[in-house]
């Protein structure tokens, strides 16, 4: 007997795949995730703050 499967599951599972695997690929592409451009802005800032905490007043 054959195995009875619902289209529309079907059809949503294949979808999700394609948008995952297009994801990926655009992951690939495109270089690194949001943890580390986060994480380089924040490097960048207080590398800034450190240097202005640095400066002479000259008055």
């Amino acid at each position: 007997m054959s195995r009875i499967i619902n289209l529309r599951t079907t059809r949503k599972q294949a979808a999700r795949d394609s948008k995952r695997r297009a994801a990926s690929e655009n992951a690939a592409r495109h270089g690194r995730s949001k943890r580390d451009r986060t994480l380089d802005e924040a490097r960048a800032t207080k590398a800034g703050r450190d240097l202005d905490g640095h400066k002479l007043d000259k008055e």
